[in-house]
């Protein structure tokens, strides 16, 4: 039970709220009950203070036993006594602790305003105040008030017996509050760890339906994203298996096919040169396929070294149009570059000309006899952009967000000698992105595709790696 994240959230708000309720009332008691000592002292001091007034109009005996007829038809008691210390007028029966208080009164020091000289109610019996008695200036005696401390400690205990209940309808209502809130908070994350259990066990169609704008729901969020990511990975690692595996048995179905057919007895000279000739060809093929494998498996682990190079762009590009402008001529379509001279990268020239490569096999393949493939290069003050515009047939937009995962084509239907490995612009995304470059398309189904290719110019490469 103690494991409970609600239970233990719960538990850490009760006692940081307990210690702050319990200091709150802590003050505000002991403040109060200062307050009412202070106001029953006060009031007993001023009620002095009046009979000190009343006596020094009229210092005699008649006004004395007024004095002390009044008090003891009170709550109060009251001493009077002369300059000396000697009692005049009693209200009351005088009790020890009234005695203490004469004794140790020094009434050879005469007062000016009256004070209290007894106020430790909490442990007297009374409480008491001395208010002098002045008349033209002279000393002539002292009016002595007393007071139970039952009716304060009454007071402060019925104030204590308030404070309590009060304190407990608080941790009542406090514990009530925090299970409640302590519910809202952790009931969202049960139901993520349920969405995560699920994850788990495979089932990778979890959704979240948490309507909160805090950080609980953008957790929520990131769960149900992680889970249609995971989803589409595990469709696309599907496909994955199952294109590899029927890129991998065509090849190898020839390759077999043709091999039986060549240990036969009878067959002529020419037919086994062509059978060889297309052993071969699918071994070259085979064999590319597992190197392009092999690339995506080490970019994947990190282990895809680039090393990199000043490469003047216009001579590279040069390079790679030799390459392929003989199967472009053979297939009669134009290719034609447009690049600066001054324009330099900083790439690995080898793998940049696989790019190259993968892009204007694709620009061919999908191009038409008489068609155009043009090469453009340009920079500004902060990027060199290449970009690859084909006439082909295009790509459907429905298709586009896909072009770059491994193993998708356009067509379904294509054959392997007009569609290819569908690895090519992966590795090719790949490798722009290793340079710190992107790579997108834009295409319109029937009217061609533009390929741009995006890289950091040289001295803006420079200043970054500097400043790291």
């Amino acid at each position: 039970m103690f494991n409970k994240l609600s239970l233990k959230i719960g538990l850490l708000f009760f006692v940081f709220i307990l210690i702050i309720e319990s200091f709150l009332f802590l003050t505000l008691y002991f403040s109060f009950v200062e307050e009412r000592v202070d106001e029953v002292v006060a009031n007993l001091l001023a009620r002095g203070n009046t009979h000190s007034e009343v006596l020094e109009d009229s210092f005699d005996q008649t006004t004395l036993s007024h004095v002390g007829m009044m008090e003891s038809a009170s709550a109060f008691i009251v001493i009077i006594t002369d300059e000396a210390g000697n009692r005049l007028v009693n209200s009351d029966s005088i009790e020890s602790e009234m005695e203490e208080v004469l004794i140790h009164t020094d009434f050879e020091t005469v007062l000016t305003d009256g004070k209290v000289v007894e106020e430790k109610w909490n442990e007297k019996k009374y409480i008491a105040t001395d208010s002098p008695i002045t008349i033209n200036g002279e000393h002539q005696g002292h009016v002595f008030m007393f007071a139970e401390t039952n009716n304060i400690k009454k007071m402060v205990d019925h104030l204590r017996n308030q404070f309590l209940a009060v304190g407990l309808i608080a941790i009542f209502l406090t514990i009530a509050t925090i299970l409640v809130l302590s519910r809202l908070i952790t009931l969202p994350l049960i139901r993520m760890k349920e969405a995560t259990e699920q994850l788990s066990k495979g089932n990778n169609q979890v959704k979240l339906n948490i309507d909160r704008n805090d950080e609980l729901g953008e957790l929520a969020n990131a769960i149900t994203t992680l889970s249609n990511n995971l989803d589409h990975l595990k469709n696309a690692r599907n496909e994955f298996l199952a294109s590899i595996s029927h890129e991998l048995r065509t090849p190898l179905t020839y390759i077999k096919g043709y091999a039986e057919v060549l240990s036969r007895p009878g067959i002529s000279n020419e037919e086994k040169n062509e059978y060889i000739a297309i052993i071969q060809e699918e071994t070259a093929h085979l064999t590319a396929l597992i190197k392009q494998l092999f690339e995506l498996a080490l970019h994947d682990k990190n282990q895809f070294l680039i090393n990199q190079e000043l490469v003047p762009l216009s001579r590279l590009l040069s390079s790679v149009s030799g390459l392929v402008r003989p199967s472009f001529d053979e297939k009669r379509i134009g290719l034609s570059v447009d690049c600066e001279a001054d324009i330099v990268a900083f790439i690995d020239r080898e793998r940049f000309q696989q790019v190259l490569l993968n892009v204007l096999d694709n620009a061919k393949k999908h191009s038409a006899e008489g068609s155009q493939v043009r090469i453009q290069c340009q920079q500004d003050q902060g990027t060199i952009a290449i970009r690859i515009v084909d006439e082909g047939e295009g790509i459907p937009s429905e298709d586009l967000p896909y072009v770059f995962e491994r193993l998708y084509r356009v067509d379904k239907s294509r054959s392997r000698l007009s569609g290819g490995s569908g690895l090519g612009l992966s590795i090719a995304k790949e490798i722009v992105e290793s340079h710190g470059g992107s790579i997108s398309v834009i295409s319109e189904h029937g009217k061609g595709t533009a390929v741009l290719i995006e890289l950091e110019r040289v001295d803006n490469y420079a200043e970054s790696a500097l400043g790291r």
